[in-house]
């Protein structure tokens, strides 16, 4: 006897349909799954097999084939468990099942035939709707991760008993109800790193407000202590809020990384990313056997902050390139190539010599210049042209660090992120940018436009300082961002200037 159920499959953060035809018929007893399936589908024999005999129902000792189509795409995981069981027993009409297929099944199964959870259920109902569907069966631990999907009726089962009985009408089973995600991001505010508790650091704070306020990259040069590390982790403290939009497209990503909090199912706040400095090119871009996502990806829509900036593997942080202008990082292994959402801000921080003190007012530098030169030549004039912000955190003095005056709340630094961020959704409304620093070339040309003035001080630093095309037009940005911090409509001399004094320690350090 012949049935065919829906599942859905996934490559990268997209999803496709999968027909799960299943053949029944007479013969010495043997199970096969074809349609270029992987060892984890392969196995889902045995796990159907104990399934269906724990849940209390006949297994077929027939001839029983399972075909995944369409059979030329490589499928993965084990989450076609369940639509696999419920093919099965569709072909014995003593269950009375009905309307099989008008669902899509995902799920994986225990040998006691309870339905588990599965990675990437967010990503595969989104593209699922997207084709049409309407009618889903999940497990009923994926349910908070699916419940801010609207638009589509999703059934949450345990076991898959519960789900035979659903679908032979011996129990009712109502769709889950679609949470609100304000009240969520609210109910989760976490403001534990706050600007605040940083003394001193005046014109970190400002450079971290500009990066904040325009989505630039930003590197921090200073010795050890200096509050680096601290400056970067309240960072995301003054980002603006996630939008719907953004939350779904990041919690797609740690939804099929399986890094994703299942009791809130959705990303509520800015990724924070901070691999070690020993972390392989792989983890940081993304790949392996899977083709899952890195670091990289994982911080889409936040921060990827990089510690002891000079100490990752020269190939890792030439990796950054590709992201950092294109918004995209492409994986390409022998089984895939898989493009994934890399759209984050760089906090990169850094000190100038291997002992850390090279430049200090407070402490004295005991390297060499052949160990000085060495250690900042792990980092390539190319990957410093693409960051947009660089600046030098030097130690706070004790006066300042017993100080009892109390430094401005990152939720005040917010409001004027805001205000700027508003100011660039009315100016890209009918464009695909979001914020000053992705503006293209001929965006920089029509928003970024200088008086005679400007135009004299950035001719002046482009030669002086031998800046390049692509610096040129960072700087641009750069000053864009701090005329829409100042409520001006124009760019003028001081935010070319400001932006200037941000190019320098490239040429100080590196020349």
């Amino acid at each position: 006897m012949l049935s065919k159920v829906k599942s859905f499959g996934l490559k990268g953060i997209e999803g496709f349909p999968i027909d799960v035809e299943t053949d029944v018929s007479n013969g010495l007893p043997h199970f096969e799954i074809v349609g270029l399936a992987d060892t984890a589908i392969k196995e889902a024999k045995e796990r159907v097999r104990s399934a269906i005999k724990n849940s209390g129902y006949e297994y077929p000792a027939k001839r029983i084939t399972i075909n995944l189509a369409p059979a030329d795409i490589k499928k993965e995981g084990a989450l076609y468990d369940l639509s696999i069981a419920v093919a099965i027993l569709s072909c014995n009409e003593e269950y009375k099942i009905k309307n099989e297929d008008k669902y899509v099944y995902v799920g994986e199964l225990s040998f006691d035939g309870s339905v588990k959870q599965v990675r990437g259920v967010l990503p595969l109902l989104i593209s699922a709707r997207k084709l049409g569907y309407k009618k889903f069966i999940i497990p009923i631990a994926n349910k908070e991760e699916a419940s801010f999907i609207d638009g589509i009726n999703i059934y949450c089962v345990k076991s898959l008993k519960q789900t035979i009985d659903f679908l032979s009408g011996e129990e009712e089973l109502f769709p889950i109800e679609c949470c609100d995600f304000k009240v969520l991001q609210n109910e989760d505010s976490d403001m534990s790193m706050d600007f605040c508790n940083v003394k001193g650091q005046a014109m970190a704070k400002r450079a971290l407000e500009i990066a904040a306020a325009g989505g630039h990259n930003l590197l921090m040069i200073g010795p050890p202590g200096s509050g680096k590390s601290m400056l970067a982790k309240c960072f995301p403290s003054i980002l603006p809020s996630l939008t719907f939009e953004e939350a779904l497209e990041v919690t797609k990503i740690h939804s099929i990384a399986g890094e994703l909090d299942l009791k809130k199912g959705i990303v509520t706040h800015r990724p924070f990313r901070s691999p070690h400095h020993t972390a392989s090119t792989v983890s940081l871009t993304g790949g392996g056997a899977n083709s899952k996502p890195g670091e990289i990806s994982l911080a889409d829509h936040g921060v990827l902050f990089l510690d002891e900036f000079p100490e990752y593997s020269r190939q890792t942080i030439e990796t950054l390139r590709q992201p950092l202008e294109d918004g995209v990082i492409t994986v390409a292994r022998s089984n895939a190539t898989i493009t994934y959402p890399a759209n984050f801000t760089l906090i990169a921080s850094m000190n100038p010599c291997p002992c850390g003190n090279y430049g200090s007012k407070e402490k004295e530098c005991h390297c060499s210049p052949g160990q000085i030169s060495r250690y900042l030549a792990k980092l390539s004039g190319p990957i410093m042209d693409r960051i947009d912000i660089h600046i030098e955190v030097d130690n706070v003095t004790y006066d300042q660090l017993k100080s009892d005056e109390r430094a401005e709340r990152s939720s005040e630094i917010k409001k004027r992120v805001n205000k700027a961020r508003a100011v660039q959704t009315e100016r890209f409304k009918n464009d695909k940018n979001f914020c000053n620093a992705k503006m293209s070339s001929y965006q920089v040309k029509k928003y970024c436009k200088l008086d005679a003035n400007g135009d004299i001080m950035l001719r002046n630093a482009f030669e002086k300082l031998k800046l390049s095309a692509r610096a040129h037009d960072r700087l641009l940005k750069v000053a864009r961002t701090i005329a829409d911090l100042d409520g001006s409509e124009n760019i003028e001399a001081q935010h070319i200037a400001e932006a200037i004094s941000y190019r320098q320690l490239d040429r100080k350090y590196w020349n």
